[in-house]
């Protein structure tokens, strides 16, 4: 990719204008919550690259118009949208397993396979830079994630049995990745809802403070009626103890994060598999955004496929996730679209900070290469949605096939030239931000 030449002015007003579409609705709605997300950005390049998809897709633009390994094909498949290297971490699966894998799938969409590839691969520019790692360092790194998820896209491609290309768990994880899934395996769920309930009356309910806001009756009641309606989404195989369903406290929250910054959200509170107060679940309702890549991918038939942004969340998990959480599905709120899942007791996101050896990084950054490949293989014709309706492995290794000598250079220019863009684009968003210039703050 060749990054535009701007002056700092001139790029400054696009980032503004990116930034008005983005998520000027929001904004205005809860300027606090953008300044504590922007302040959250402001802290590093990396920072900044985690909050811009919309900026990285807008950049991207000129491709949807074709590029190197596209096809009718390989153009619209199940992508992440956000890919890049801290959204990987721990989850319990439906079947009771720790996978660590790919995570949070906000802006999960229908677009060109290489669109993920590209940001995981500045991500890695990015952390090496920041890590001090040499031109020729993060070269290889990226170089070393092109080849684990060209490898793993032939394995599964060319009918690998599952067995040979397992998921990431405590029996196959090595390293940083090994490391996370123990330190999930020590969380309890007691030890979750220790943080945030308290004992009253015999019962469980939300202890006041730490974010929590209290509702009025007309909300409660309002979100109550979403709860109803998002039981209807859940499979037959979720439904197993109907007492489990019942609501036992509902708060509000407000996003302040660097991905939900403004979005009104809630946390239920419901009786757990047992009477016992130790396994009570809590779950959210969070209103779901416009995925930043959807603005870029103009074909009807995807966008008319979802209902609304939480229908489209949870179907896009559900493709991209095998055995996704069996609390997930979706509501609506207020004429919204709403995405519903569990306040995980055993999430914890994969750490860059203590990740200084370069071998070590290396080995990790494989890892994230084959993660990306099995995601990608599992939202295709054997995922249950109509959407993509073929092999997504077999057409991606087809593409890859064509020009493979090609494929890790692809990669390593735009990692390259988009983290030198990514770490400029930060300074300017800086003295934007400090000198009063983002309107609405």
């Amino acid at each position: 990719m060749s990054v535009p030449q701007l002056n700092d002015e001139h790029r400054g007003e696009e980032i503004l204008a990116v930034f008005d579409t983005a998520f000027g609705e929001l904004l205005a709605a809860d300027p606090a919550a953008f300044r504590v997300k922007f302040r959250k950005m402001a802290a590093s390049a990396f920072a900044f690259y985690r909050g811009t998809a919309c900026l990285f897709y807008h950049d991207l633009d000129t491709e949807k118009r074709g590029g190197p390994y596209l096809d009718d094909r390989t153009s619209r498949v199940w992508i992440h949208g956000d890919l890049h290297a801290e959204n990987f971490g721990t989850y319990m699966d439906s079947e009771g397993r720790l996978i660590f894998n790919v995570n949070d799938f906000d802006e999960a969409y229908v677009g060109p396979f290489t669109w993920d590839l590209k940001r995981l691969a500045a991500s890695v520019a990015l952390i090496g830079y920041a890590k001090a790692l040499s031109d020729e360092q993060i070269t290889e790194l990226v170089q070393v994630y092109a080849g684990a998820y060209r490898e793993r896209i032939h394995a599964l491609a060319t009918g690998a049995k599952s067995d040979e290309v397992p998921p990431f768990t405590l029996d196959t994880a090595q390293g940083p990745l090994l490391d996370a899934l123990r330190d999930a395996r020590s969380l309890t769920r007691f030890g979750l809802l220790e943080s945030m309930t308290g004992i009253r009356d015999f019962e469980r309910r939300f202890a006041p403070g730490g974010g929590s806001i209290e509702l009025d009756a007309a909300t409660r009641y309002k979100v109550l009626a979403a709860f109803d309606g998002y039981l209807e989404t859940l499979p037959e195989s979720s439904l197993a103890r109907p007492d489990s369903y019942r609501v036992k406290d509902v708060v509000g929250r407000r996003g302040i994060g660097i991905g939900s910054a403004g979005l009104p959200s809630y946390n239920i509170l419901l009786e757990g598999a047992t009477d016992a107060l130790e396994n009570d679940v809590v779950i959210y309702i969070k209103q779901a955004q416009t995925p930043a890549v959807s603005r870029h991918i103009t074909d009807p038939v995807i966008r008319d496929y979802f209902q609304h942004e939480g229908h489209r969340t949870v179907i896009s998990q559900r493709a991209l996730q095998a055995h996704a959480d069996p609390w997930l599905g979706w509501t609506e709120l207020d004429g919204s679209g709403q995405l519903v899942a569990e306040v995980s007791p055993y999430a914890v996101d994969l750490d860059w900070g203590d990740i200084d050896d370069p071998e070590e990084i290396a080995q990790v950054v494989a890892d994230l290469g084959r993660a990306t490949a099995t995601m990608h293989s599992a939202a295709d014709d054997t995922s249950g949605e109509s959407l993509v309706p073929f092999s997504t492995e077999r057409a991606i290794d087809a593409a890859i096939a064509a020009d493979e000598d090609g494929f890790a250079g692809l990669l390593v220019d735009f990692a390259h030239s988009y983290g030198a863009r990514a770490r400029a684009d930060h300074q300017i968003f800086v003295d934007l931000f400090r000198n009063g210039r983002i309107p609405g703050l």
